[in-house]
């Protein structure tokens, strides 16, 4: 005789590719009656799951603590970001890294597409309900499932539905780029207990975050989406869920959102405080220069400055001396993100570790802190600085040293004990020991001085590469590093290129050197895979920019992914922390331990803001608009 659970299941449609009643079947065969089930049907249903420990907010919440219940609603919000644009599908391969800013992104704001629950920036990791309003997986995560909310619909006014669900997930499995079709396809199979709740049970409960991704998936409405060109690049403006609908698009130049006033979500305490402009418009420059101009004309209301000689030198102008423009500071509640020079490891003249570390050990940071950024920054020395995660400053602890024991030469003893640092030199542009100690690195490496070149001994090849480079601001930095390395007799060259020929050149892995940032948070997980994996290594449109394939980088992000307790989950990243330093996959940079922004008086956000950093869709007009 069938379980009770098993007699919810309903008639059954057809979705996507696969039957409903497939799934059902499936579950069915697969899934044990007795004990299991008991212990299943005992999974609560609830308000919010957090990757570890326990959601901050009770049920009953009314809002999020970094967001304004009372904001002011109305008015517009001018946006600069430098750069173009040639897609509106940010899923896929073909356009993936060059779509518009804005229709889900924690900084713009998910304008456009929605996902079952909602993140709080004001915890590490904890998703609330949204498009489902409530949830449940078990202990061991093998599998979860979603009710969505009645109200729940799509901006043309059609409801958001289970097959719509389905749908999502396996059309960005099939065409869509890593690491979300790798998530997705880790969904082995779905189930359906009601019409309006789904079901998705995954291989076993090995990546503890997997459920939490699949709940951040972005739904897409069926009816309105192409599946045979999905994976193509396109302007037809997408229809989602969000409070937002296009009104303007511009390719390359600008877009535009209007705010949509039959968004179903807008009295929902997770959106309480949220969406609060009237349109959203995002202009697009060639150049960094170009976009601080438009800032100081009020062609944009808020800029985040990167640049300490921007920040220190760049408010010289009426709006700011007569305070119409204000400066502002906010701190963050999360590790620094790591701003580096990556190499491609795929040269073969990068093959050798040796090499990088000796490169990396010529960034002369005290000279060009003090000479160009008026001893603003702080060195960044691995992925996680200022956590609890980073193992800078601390010696490997019991569980790290088991999990790195299998691969006792991929660490360095000094990062291993905790006293390795960055290169430190005297700030004088040419610091003998440090060219010194580099030049030993080089010897063992099999390079020699010729001629005033550093040329391999076994090649004769001349160590030479370039360095990509997108704006002035990279450029300079670029340059100042090129005037170290050239006192060893390393060739370097610096190139300067259009935005849109540097995204050609980085996804398509054309280049020796390129500026990138690895952002950081209080709960990495499955995302580091893209990035550092050697599935992803060779991947087209993958984030793994350096080329990093490494079976000690494999297991350890396994070992993170797997984590059960807050304490396993801290030494896995920590002895991750320790391979990926001890593999110089780039020459690590600086970092602020603050966001700066330029502001106009007519746009404000929170008196308290996320740990994350600023949100847009949290801000609002001001009176003087």
């Amino acid at each position: 005789m069938l379980s009770p659970y098993f007699c919810r299941f309903p008639t059954f449609k057809s979705v996507g590719r696969t039957a409903l009643a497939g799934g059902a079947a499936m579950l069915l065969s697969t899934m044990p009656v007795s004990k299991s089930f008991a212990a299943e049907e005992s999974v609560p249903w609830v308000h919010a799951i957090a990757m570890h420990g326990e959601p901050a907010l009770e049920p009953d919440f009314t809002h999020f603590p970094y967001a304004n219940p009372d904001a002011p609603q109305g008015g517009i919000l001018k946006l600069g970001v430098q750069g173009t644009f040639d897609s509106l599908n940010s899923f896929i391969v073909q356009g993936g890294w060059t779509s518009a800013r804005g229709m889900k992104e924690r900084e713009f704001g998910s304008n456009i597409f929605e996902s079952l629950l909602m993140r709080s920036y004001g915890e590490p990791f904890t998703l609330y309900a949204h498009l489902a309003e409530s949830v449940r997986m078990p202990e061991n995560r093998e599998w979860i499932e979603f009710t969505l909310n009645p109200k729940a619909a799509f901006s043309d006014g059609t409801p958001v539905t289970v097959e719509d669900v389905a749908f999502s997930f396996d059309i960005i499995r099939d065409k869509g780029r890593p690491p979300y079709r790798n998530w997705y396809g880790s969904i082995v199979s779905k189930g359906y207990p009601d019409e309006r709740t789904i079901r998705l049970n995954f291989e076993n409960g090995d990546n503890r975050e997997l459920p939490l991704l699949i709940a951040l998936a972005p739904i897409l409405s069926k009816a309105h989406t192409d599946a045979e060109t999905f994976d193509k690049s396109t302007l037809v403006a997408p229809i989602g869920t969000g409070p937002y609908v296009f009104s303007e698009i511009d390719p390359g130049k600008r877009v535009v959102y209007k705010k949509n006033p039959d968004y179903w979500a807008k009295d929902l305490p997770v959106k309480r405080g949220f969406d609060n402009f009237d349109e959203i418009r995002v202009d697009y420059f060639r150049d960094e220069t170009s976009l601080q101009e438009a800032f100081k004309k009020g062609l944009i209301d808020v800029l985040q400055f990167r640049d300490p000689v921007r920040w220190v030198t760049g408010f010289d102008f009426p709006a700011f001396n007569d305070g119409r423009v204000v400066k502002q500071e906010i701190e963050l509640g999360t590790p620094a993100a790591m701003q580096g020079l990556a190499f491609n490891t795929r040269e073969p003249k990068f093959e050798d570790v040796r090499v990088r570390r000796a490169l990396s050990m010529l960034f002369d940071f005290e000279w060009v802190n003090k000479n160009i950024y008026f001893g603003l920054y702080t060195r960044t020395a691995g992925y996680w600085d200022g956590s609890i995660l980073s193992a800078i400053g601390r010696p490997a602890d019991e569980r790290e040293q088991a999990l790195l024991a299998p691969f006792a030469d991929a660490v360095q003893p000094e990062v291993m004990n905790g006293t390795w640092r960055p290169s430190q030199a005297d700030g004088s542009g040419r610091d003998r020991k440090v060219l010194r100690a580099a030049m030993g690195i080089f010897k063992d490496a099999g390079y020699a001085l010729k001629d005033k070149k550093l040329v391999n001994t076994a090649s004769g090849d001349p160590l030479a590469f370039e360095i990509l480079t997108k704006n002035e601001d990279e450029e300079k930095l670029a340059l100042a590093y090129k005037r170290s390395l050239t006192l060893l007799g390393i060739d370097v060259s610096v190139r300067n290129v259009d935005p849109a020929q540097f995204e050609d050149r980085r996804i398509s892995r054309n280049f020796d050197m390129v500026f990138n940032t690895w952002t950081a948070s209080l709960s990495p997980g499955s995302e580091q895979y893209g990035r550092w994996s050697s599935a992803a290594a060779e991947a087209e449109g993958s984030f793994n920019i350096v080329g990093a394939s490494d079976p000690a980088i494999d297991a350890l992000i396994d070992a993170i992914v797997a984590a059960r307790t807050q304490d396993e989950f801290v030494s896995a990243v920590r002895a991750f922390d320790r391979l990926l330093i001890s593999g110089a996959y780039a020459v690590p940079l600086y970092h602020v331990g603050e966001e700066w922004l330029g502001r106009w008086g007519r746009v404000q956000g929170p008196d308290e803001s996320p740990l994350y950093g600023h949100q847009y869709d949290s801000w609002w007009a001001g009176a003087d608009q």
